[in-house]
């Protein structure tokens, strides 16, 4: 009976069938200690020349690395085991054979192992990346959509650059038509939650920065909700929620790759609200008491936003930035309209930004001006304006970085190992 190690434990005292990889060998004398692995789990095979014969024995004992095999035998429980459990081989079958096998259990350095990411993704640790992005995904899918938000997709290529060409990755069209890849649905997902209500987009985005910091990859997937009569609260409660539905998600289901990644999951288990909310203001007064060299009206760097995050045991959600600094599109602080009604959600342990979004300009004529201000082309905002003549309403959304979120939760150095296959400023390859 073919079994996934990872179903292993319904099965004790039976016998099964893994079709998997040798992921390591031991041999002590007339037993043999196969490390398995089927992409669910890893689970050691013991197998003894007395069980299975000499000639399969023999045999055994030349395996290498990341041949794939077909073992079969009775599954035991044993406390001693990583995974609780372990198989007494009776037979193994060679499926396809695998010889000098570039990532060894030594010490690689991390150009050596990008060039090769299409194997590194064997590894323990680098599983337990990718199971945790797939729970941050499902966990962010079933937080919307249990709250009554339809998925509408934006579209990927788009036909005009609206802020700007600098940090958008340019394609040829049809017909000699200059397109682009995009950086964010959110102008479309104005549109859609203005015909449905509560909407959000999942997707890939693009942004085309000569950026070499741990935080940034020039393709990367971000999900960003728009909810129309919503104001800047509003958009604070559900980024909140978000933020706790996933960490408490990860924590439920995926304690065995924490484990893996030796994460400290107290940290994680801090992540309750209400999570503090401090004004543009108050951040720069804490930045400066510091010592930092931050001046009201700048914009926070990756080391301010380190030094923020790392006050607080949680995620801190920072709001009302000064309005030039933000985009076009942003509401004005009608108590202070040099302010933006903005707000950006840092993550602890200095991660740094996660989630950034606010309450959208709904007033026509304000949103004009603004449109001039920036020198951007009216014309190819005329869609866009259209969303503030037939009925416009108070809305807002955010956009959040699944990369960083996983870089956050797994402890991760580097967001190139939260994603199967990196862009960055130098990589392009595998």
């Amino acid at each position: 009976m073919h079994v996934y190690i990872e179903d292993i434990g319904k099965h004790e005292g039976v016998e099964v069938t893994i079709k998997g990889w040798l992921h390591n060998r031991r041999s002590s004398g007339k037993i043999h200690f196969l490390t398995l692995r089927d992409g669910s789990g890893f689970i050691q095979a013991v197998m003894s020349k007395a069980a299975v014969g000499d000639e399969l024995f023999m045999a055994a004992d030349h395996l290498s690395q990341e041949t794939s095999v077909i073992v079969t035998g009775t599954a035991r429980a044993d406390t001693r085991a990583p995974s609780g459990y372990e198989i007494d081989v009776k037979h193994l079958e060679v499926v396809g054979a695998s010889h000098d096998y570039p990532i060894t259990p030594k010490e690689h350095g991390v150009d050596y192992l990008l060039d090769r990411r299409h194997l590194w993704i064997r590894s323990e640790k680098q599983q337990a990346i990718l199971r945790i992005r797939h729970e941050i995904v499902d966990a962010v899918r079933g937080y919307f959509n249990t709250r009554g938000f339809i998925l509408t997709d934006a579209p990927i290529l788009t036909p005009a650059a609206c802020e700007g060409t600098t940090t958008l990755f340019p394609v040829e069209y049809l017909d000699e038509q200059k397109a682009y890849l995009t950086q964010s649905g959110q102008l479309y997902l104005e549109a859609n939650a203005m015909a449905l209500g509560r909407v959000y987009c999942f997707g890939p985005t693009f942004r085309a920065e000569k950026s070499k910091t741990r935080r940034h990859l020039t393709e990367f997937w971000m999900v960003e909700p728009e909810m129309a009569y919503a104001d800047l609260n509003d958009v604070m409660d559900l980024a909140e929620g978000l933020v706790i539905s996933v960490v408490g998600r990860v924590l439920d289901k995926r304690r065995p790759e924490l484990k893996a990644l030796e994460r400290d999951t107290t940290k994680l288990e801090s992540v309750q609200a209400p999570f503090p909310r401090i004004s543009y203001d108050e951040a720069v007064t804490r930045l400066q008491a510091q010592g930092l060299p931050m001046e009201w009206g700048g914009d926070f760097g990756g080391p301010d936003e380190t030094a923020l995050s790392q006050q607080f045991d949680r995620p801190v959600m920072v709001h009302r930035y000064p309005a030039a600094i933000k985009a076009f599109y942003m509401k004005p602080d009608p108590e202070r309209p040099e302010l933006a009604l903005g707000i950006d959600v840092l993550a602890p342990e200095g991660y740094g930004e996660i989630i950034g979004g606010g309450e959208r300009l709904a007033d026509l004529d304000l949103l004009l001006s603004r449109i001039e201000e920036h020198q951007l082309p009216k014309e190819a905002f005329e869609w866009y304006l259209d969303l503030r003549r037939y009925g416009s309403v108070p809305h807002g959304g955010f956009g959040m970085g699944i990369e960083r979120v996983v870089a956050w939760i797994c402890g991760l150095e580097h967001v190139r190992e939260t994603i199967p296959y990196p862009r960055m400023l130098y990589r392009l390859y595998p």
